[in-house]
């Protein structure tokens, strides 16, 4: 019996959600430490420090479709009992990474300091600390793609170990070589930058050791690797519209005030965090959703839709009763200032408010994914930042709504993507059944 055939266990499930979250909080927990070691060289440091992480998280936009395209189409092929082609698809996306890596690196060596003097205010010291760390940050993108990639390929033949292993051993032996190349090496924030690419570089080698290990063809495909940038395209223009609403609500609540920029900054850390959980159960759809209907496994694909909606919305109303409960302490864990406080609060009934809807639109959204109707999770995220998201945003500005007019937005911005992603789940145009292009 092929891959798919049947619904997989709730079990199995959870088991791709807790890998994938694994993955996903890495490094984040990488960044924390390194900027508590980067912190201690000083105030300068540390802005340039956070202006060239700012910069590679923008440039890694271009690396969701090798991870989450290469889940969605190498589940079809694993479903349908082709793990040599979903392996396949592997080998592709991670030639596909390294040439956009490449690229990637050539351009932001040539306007490394154009980019850091833009968001840095001005040439300056906090520029100058900012372009030399990113520099040298930037030579590991083809690394981090690589790794997007092997990430990509592992889950999609619902490997849940392995990709632990390879990302939590690269990040902490970069954790570990952080704080020594920084102090006992002298290198300062030099040091911080080398031990990035290190960690990229020794994930990258290890996932294209785990391709070699397979025994399949390692030829490049041009025809795969086109219709994975086609794939890639879509989700590339998804993932910037999340980027321009994001961005936008940050400016928004800066012209409205220190307090306000502050207490929206605490609560888009909140949100980012509580976001990788909730992602988790998308990346565990897309992996079995994609088998199901690589399967022809329709009836299968739409239980496991139901299903991974269900546990998102767990996962989200139990994030906003814990958020809720902790109202009154937990902005005060991130700031003593009274003001900040109270812009915190004003917040905080739209940020836990919309989780339980977050935890279903993430779950929609690996639904989707996984099926390959990426072109409808383009427009609808699309129409969600233009026709909810930018009015209320402009509109909190305008009329000094505040930063609850803001987060007002950002929720009407999870609220239409549910609203059409729901509808898009409750039809059948998304159960494009077998192992051909995907719709």
């Amino acid at each position: 019996m092929s891959a798919g055939t049947q619904l997989p266990p709730t079990s199995r499930m959870l088991a791709l959600a807790a890998s994938a979250f694994i993955v996903l909080a890495a490094e984040p927990l990488y960044l924390l430490v390194d900027t508590a070691v980067v912190g201690h060289l000083g105030t300068g440091a540390l802005a340039g420090l956070g202006i060239g992480a700012a910069l590679m998280t923008l440039l890694t936009i271009v690396g969701t479709f090798v991870e989450y395209g290469t889940t969605a189409r190498a589940a079809r092929w694993y479903g349908a009992g082709r793990t040599d082609a979903a392996i396949g698809e592997g080998v592709q996306a991670s030639w596909l990474a390294a040439g956009i890596g490449i690229v990637v690196v050539a351009a932001g060596e040539v306007f490394a300091g154009p980019l850091t003097s833009l968001l840095s205010g001005g040439a300056g010291p906090t520029q100058h600390a900012a372009e030399s760390w990113f520099r040298i940050a930037v030579l590991g993108i083809p690394g981090v793609l690589i790794v997007l990639a092997g990430n990509g390929w592992m889950r999609g033949v619902q490997r849940t170990r392995q990709p632990v292993l390879i990302v939590v051993a690269a990040n902490a032996l970069s954790a570990i070589a952080s704080p020594l190349l920084v102090y006992p090496a002298g290198l300062g924030l030099t040091g911080s930058a080398i031990a990035n690419v290190a960690a990229q570089a020794v994930g990258a080698a290890l996932f294209l050791r785990a391709l070699h290990g397979e025994g399949v063809g390692l030829r490049p495909d041009r025809a795969v690797m086109r219709a994975q940038a086609i794939v890639g395209r879509d989700l590339i223009i998804r993932a910037a519209a999340f980027q321009v609403a994001f961005l936008t609500a940050a400016g928004v609540a800066a012209r409205m005030g220190t307090s306000q920029i502050a207490a929206h900054q605490i609560g888009l850390q909140l949100w980012e965090f509580t976001a990788l959980l909730l992602d988790s159960f998308a990346i565990a759809a897309q992996s079995l959703v994609g088998a199901a209907l690589g399967a022809s496994d329709a009836d299968g694909a739409r239980a496991m839709a139901w299903q991974v909606s269900r546990w998102g919305l767990y996962a989200g109303v139990g994030f906003g009763v814990l958020f809720a409960a902790g109202w009154a302490v937990i902005p005060r864990l991130f700031t003593s200032s009274p003001d900040v406080v109270s812009q915190a609060h004003v917040l905080w009934p739209w940020f836990v408010g919309m989780l339980p809807a977050a935890g279903v639109v993430f779950a929609l959204d690996g639904v989707l994914i996984g099926a390959g109707d990426v072109g409808f999770l383009r427009t609808i995220t699309i129409v969600a930042a233009v026709f909810a998201f930018a009015p209320l945003n402009l509109a909190a500005l305008h009329w000094h709504w505040g930063l609850g007019g803001v987060w007002a937005g950002l929720a009407a911005f999870i609220g239409v993507r549910l609203v059409g992603m729901a509808w898009r789940a409750h039809g059948g145009r998304w159960m494009v059944t077998g192992t051909g292009e995907t719709a």
